[in-house]
């Protein structure tokens, strides 16, 4: 926040003496519910000792796992020294593709496959610098906790993990044994979220009020990968988990232009709803026969999840969630300041007084081709100006290369990940914390501070070149 101190902030919003007392009350609750344990350190601003080169093993090389694969071994300074995964002919493919593109450097792959817990053996043998996990999400908590243990920095497909035990699992390894445990939230490196973050740190909007956040992608069909990928798994979480199980890639970036729990402001409370279940069940029962396994499932997961997050500052961000409904992918991606609004699905700029060369006053949008090329040209993050061209083919519009390489750039140099253990836990923690409040009728539920009061002294997140 660029003006504000957080007790200013508090008596300038609408918040009563009441409110505040709560936000205090809750503040030093908060810190105090889980103790540090004697030995273990604080990761916020965590660096961890170089890494000439980073030798990588990965768990999970199916249709996400294999792009991490290929990608980490086209990365200056790394070697991929193991694999594993269920089904040996995707262990193989994921091999024979990173010897391919690592010219030279990936020559003795040891795989692992055909049995659950082999990624166990592969950790064991292979003593890895770095894991990366992309398996179902009920193997995220216990594959990084073990992994650490280990002796490697894990990173981990989203979400971090499902529950809140094993979010507070997660950071009491972390902290125990050094290691990073990096959730890795591809969208904070796409374009247009990479120039938000850097318009909002230039103080365009001004004091940021509130956010938008969403994951609103049909996927339906999924359901058609019934024995192996994704829909083979994650449709009974649908079936069996009702709040909203995806949060991260539109509040990730959110949490970020707010700097939360990062020195400013930190997660409060939040209050969920869910819509009724009805898409699964008439688009399992229209395209499958009768007796057919997804046919059999009492789909309770309402088809779209509204939650909304009150900042220890009283800031709000709407966190939005559906993959059923027949509708337009979007993210949101809108952040409110007192002075502007940053938005995007189009992308667009509303700012008070203008903004320059296309619009007189905030009562219309900048958008269109002309407006944005004028937009970036000004605001371009500079790892997307540094990045762009070499990572515009990795995936997702070029976000996912930016990421693996601010990985293995911050391993190599000894420097802080762009995105912190506890900001893994925070994003994630809105999938149990909105089941609770739904099955509770949206009763407000209290984030648990991971950072056990860290954050006050977490530096926020910079603007890298």
């Amino acid at each position: 926040m660029s003006k504000l101190d957080r007790r200013n902030f508090l008596k300038k919003t609408s918040l009563t003496a009441a409110a505040f007392a709560t936000a205090t009350a809750f503040d030093s609750c908060t810190e105090q519910e889980q103790e540090r344990p004697t030995g273990s350190q604080y990761m916020g601003d965590f660096a961890a000792p170089k890494l000439e080169t980073v030798k990588i093993a990965l768990i999970g090389v199916g249709a996400r796992g294999s792009g991490h694969a290929r990608d980490f071994a086209s990365l200056e300074g790394t070697e991929i020294v193991a694999i594993s995964d269920l089904y040996e002919d995707w262990a193989q493919r994921s091999a024979d593709r990173c010897k391919e593109v690592g010219e030279g450097r990936h020559q003795h792959i040891k795989l692992y496959y055909g049995d659950e817990n082999k990624w166990k053996q592969m950790l064991t043998e292979t003593k890895p610098d770095a894991v990366i996990i992309s398996t179902n999400w009920a193997n995220h908590a216990p594959m990084a906790i073990e992994a650490m243990k280990q002796g490697a920095h894990a990173f981990v497909e989203v979400p971090l993990a499902t529950t809140l035990d094993e979010m507070w699992a997660i950071v009491d390894t972390s902290e125990a044994t050094g290691k990073h445990c990096m959730m890795m939230e591809n969208v904070n490196y796409g374009r247009d979220e990479l120039m938000f973050l850097n318009m909002c740190r230039q103080g365009l909007i001004g004091d940021i009020l509130h956010g938008e956040a969403s994951y609103i992608h049909e996927l339906r069909f999924q359901m058609e990968e019934q024995e192996r990928g994704t829909g083979s798994w994650r449709t009974h979480h649908y079936a069996n988990r009702n709040g909203n199980l995806y949060p991260t890639h539109g509040l990730g970036p959110v949490a970020q232009y707010m700097n939360l729990a990062r020195t400013d402001d930190t997660f409060g409370t939040l209050v969920s709803y869910s819509t009724p279940a009805m898409g699964r069940a008439k688009y399992a029962k229209e395209n499958y026969a009768e007796d057919h396994k997804w046919n059999q499932l009492n789909y309770k997961g309402g088809d779209l999840n509204t939650s909304i997050i009150k900042t220890q500052l009283g800031r709000t961000v709407m966190v939005q969630w559906d993959e059923t409904s027949p509708r337009p992918y979007s993210r949101l991606n809108l952040i409110q300041g007192t002075t502007g609004c940053l938005a995007g699905f189009p992308t667009r700029v509303a700012l008070e007084g203008g903004v320059e060369g296309f619009t007189d006053n905030h009562h219309s949008w900048a958008q269109g081709q002309e407006a944005l090329a004028a937009l970036y040209e000004r605001y371009d993050h500079p790892l997307y100006k540094k990045l762009n061209e070499s990572t515009k083919n990795s995936g997702h519009g070029g976000m996912d290369g930016i990421m693996r390489y601010r990985i293995v750039e911050s391993l190599r140099t000894g420097t802080p990940l762009d995105q912190n253990l506890y900001e893994g836990c925070f994003w994630s923690a809105v999938g149990p914390l909105s089941e609770k409040s739904v099955a509770e009728g949206g009763m407000p539920q209290a984030f648990p501070d991971f950072t056990r009061g860290g954050w006050k002294e977490t530096k926020e997140l910079r603007i890298v070149s």
